[in-house]
C-alpha cells in the first residue's frame, strides 16, 4: 500500500493542517478508498467498509493469525475485590473476570548481566481466550490499572476475543516500584516555577535526587529501562504459552512494543501503538515537541471548555496565565498539605490534559483556585507525589526510566538559552519542558543497549492524536514512517491517547486486532 503524505506540527517540523469532516453516521468505522488522491482519507461513522482482506500486503511480513495459548506457566489469583476498590467508578463491569499474577524475572543490571531477580506484577481482564498485552508510559497508571480502565472503554466484542494482560513496568506499581527521590527534592522539582530564570533550586533538587536514588536502588538503578521492559515482555510471552505477543501500548509504552519488535520479530503478533514517542528527535527536540504538544492539547480543552460554557469563560489560556501570575505572588497551601505554587499548578494541568475524562473537572479546579480553594488542581498533581506503597510516586519512576533511556545531559548554560527561547514561542509549557532537561544531569550517562534497526515486523497500527502532551501527533507520525509497515490512524481530538476516546480510532483498533484488518494509511478521525 503507498503512503501517504503526512502532515507535521509547525512548532517542529511545519505541519499542514488536515480537513476535518463531521461525523455523519454511528458505529463501525469506515475509511472512505482515496484512489489516486493524496488527500488524507477521513473516517466516518458507519457499515465497516473501507476495511480490506486480513493484512497480507502492507509490510514485508504477513499479520500472524491470533491463536489460543497452551501451556501457559503462569499463577493466577482471583483479586477483583481489591482491584475495583482501587479504581472505584473505573473499573470495568462486575460481570468482567480480575485475576492477578507475578513473574520472576531477571535483573539483568549493567554489570550483572543475567542475574540477579526482579518482580514484575500482571493483572489479567476478562477472560477472552486470546491474551492482548497492555502496557503504559513509565510515568503514568501502572499499566495493570490502565489495562482495568481501558477494557471498561472498549467494545464487548474486543474482550470477547482477548483477555487484557496489563503489565506493570519495572520500578512502577506492583512491580517494586521506585520511591527514591527525598520528599522534598520531590516537591521542589514539581513546584519549580518554570518562569524562573535562575534554575539553582531545581538543579540543588536533581542532584539530591541521584544521590539518593543511587544510594536506595543501588544495582537495581541501571536496571530501569525500555530495553530491559521489552526483555520482560518475552518472558510474559513465555509465561502466558504465547508464541507471538498481541499488544497495545500507549504512549512510551509504545517504545517498548517497537523495542520488543527490533529485537524479537519473530515473536510479533499484532500490535497497536496508541501514540509513540518521535525517534528521529534529540533529546532538546524531543523536549520542545512535548512542549508544542502541551499547547496544543491546552488549546483543544480551551475549545471544549467554551463549548461547554466551562467557568473559565470565552478565554481559558488568559485565566491560567492569571493564575500562575497570582500563585507566584501567594501560593496557596490545600488542606492535604500540598503548596500550590504555580509550578505545582502547571504539572497539575499538564497531568489533567493528558485525561481527557478530566477535563470538566479540570477546568472547574483551575476556577477554583483562582478564588483560593486549590484543591481539585492539587487532586490532579497528587498522582506525581504518591501516597504511600499503594500508590507510589509517579515522578520516581519516569526520573528514573527517562534517565536510564537517554544517554546526553543538556548543560545549565544550554537550558537557560532553550528556556528564554521556548517561553516567548510556547508561553504555557516552554519553559516547564526546557527546565526538565536539568533533571538528568547529576546522573551517570548510561551505556544503552543498540537497539536493532531495519528489522521487518509485521503491520502495526499506530494512533495519533492531534492534542497529545505526552506524544506529539507529529512524533507520532515519524514513528509510523520508521516501522517497517506502519498503518497509520490520526484522531483529531485531545488527550494523551485515543483509545477508548474516539470511536473512530477504537473501532480501527478492533478491526486491526480481531480481525486482521487495517484501516487505509492515512485515516483521519474527526474529534
Amino acid at each position: 500500500m503507498p503512503r501517504r503524505p503526512v502532515a507535521h506540527d509547525s512548532g517542529v517540523a511545519g505541519r499542514r493542517h488536515l480537513l476535518l469532516l463531521p461525523v455523519l453516521l454511528l458505529g463501525l468505522v469506515t475509511a472512505c478508498s482515496a484512489g489516486a488522491s493524496n488527500r488524507p482519507v477521513i473516517a466516518f461513522s458507519g457499515t465497516g467498509q473501507g476495511y480490506g482482506s486480513p493484512t497480507t500486503s502492507t509490510g514485508p511480513l504477513p499479520l500472524p493469525p491470533l491463536e489460543t495459548p497452551q501451556g501457559g506457566k503462569m499463577s493466577w489469583s482471583n483479586c477483583a475485590d481489591a482491584t475495583r476498590a482501587r479504581l472505584g467508578d473505573l473499573a470495568p463491569p462486575a460481570s468482567v473476570k480480575l485475576e492477578c499474577a507475578r513473574m520472576s524475572v531477571a535483573l539483568d543490571a549493567p554489570n550483572m548481566p543475567g542475574r540477579g531477580h526482579a518482580r514484575i506484577s500482571v493483572l489479567k481482564v476478562g477472560s477472552g481466550p486470546t491474551p492482548l498485552v497492555v502496557v503504559n508510559d513509565a510515568g503514568g497508571e501502572p499499566g495493570s490499572t490502565y489495562a482495568a480502565r481501558l477494557a471498561a472503554k472498549l467494545p464487548p466484542e474486543v474482550l470477547n476475543t482477548f483477555s487484557l494482560i496489563g503489565i506493570d513496568r519495572r520500578g512502577t506499581g506492583g512491580s517494586d516500584a521506585v520511591q527514591c527521590v527525598p520528599g522534598r527534592s520531590r516537591t521542589a522539582i514539581i513546584g519549580f516555577d518554570p518562569a524562573q530564570a535562575n534554575t539553582d533550586g531545581i538543579q540543588s533538587a536533581a542532584g539530591e535526587a541521584s544521590r539518593e536514588c543511587v544510594l536506595d536502588l543501588d544495582i537495581r538503578l541501571g536496571a530501569l529501562d525500555t530495553w530491559r521492559a521489552s526483555s520482560d515482555l518475552e518472558d510474559l510471552r513465555t509465561g502466558l504459552g504465547a508464541s507471538r505477543i498481541n499488544a497495545i501500548g500507549r504512549g512510551d509504552g509504545a517504545k517498548v512494543l517497537t523495542t520488543y519488535a527490533s529485537r524479537f520479530p519473530g515473536q510479533v503478533g499484532r500490535m497497536v501503538l496508541d501514540g509513540a514517542p518521535d525517534p528521529t528527535l534529540d533529546t532538546s527536540g524531543r523536549a520542545e515537541a512535548r512542549a508544542v504538544g502541551a499547547e496544543a492539547a491546552f488549546q483543544a480543552f480551551a475549545t471544549d471548555c467554551a463549548a461547554r460554557g466551562c467557568p473559565l469563560g470565552a478565554d481559558p489560556k488568559q485565566k491560567l496565565l492569571a493564575l500562575l501570575d497570582q500563585l507566584r505572588g501567594a501560593p496557596l497551601r490545600t488542606s492535604d498539605g500540598t503548596q500550590l505554587t504555580a509550578g505545582t499548578a502547571l504539572n497539575a494541568v499538564l497531568v489533567g490534559l493528558g485525561d481527557r475524562a478530566s477535563w470538566p473537572a479540570l477546568g472547574d479546579a483551575i476556577a477554583k483556585a483562582a478564588t483560593g480553594d486549590g484543591t481539585g488542581l492539587a487532586t490532579l498533581v497528587q498522582p506525581l507525589f504518591g501516597d504511600g506503597d499503594q500508590n507510589p510516586p509517579r515522578l520516581d519512576a519516569d526520573l528514573v526510566t527517562g534517565c536510564n533511556d537517554d544517554a546526553t545531559r543538556i548543560t545549565p548554560q544550554q537550558v537557560a538559552a532553550l528556556a528564554q527561547d521556548w517561553r516567548n514561542r510556547h508561553p504555557l509549557f516552554g519553559g516547564l519542558f526546557a527546565q526538565r532537561l536539568l533533571l538528568c544531569g547529576p546522573w551517570s550517562v548510561p551505556n544503552p543497549p543498540q537497539v536493532p534497526s531495519g528489522v521487518n515486523t509485521p503491520p502495526m497500527l499506530v494512533v495519533s492524536t492531534a492534542g497529545d502532551p505526552v506524544t506529539p501527533q507529529s512524533g507520532t507520525e515519524r514513528a509510523a514512517q520508521q516501522l517497517s509497515a506502519g498503518v497509520l490512524v490520526g484522531w483529531q481530538g485531545g488527550g494523551h491517547g485515543a483509545l477508548g476516546q474516539s470511536s473512530c480510532a477504537t473501532a480501527a483498533a478492533q478491526h486491526f486486532l480481531i480481525d486482521g484488518k487495517s484501516p487505509t494509511n492515512g485515516t483521519v478521525c474527526p474529534p
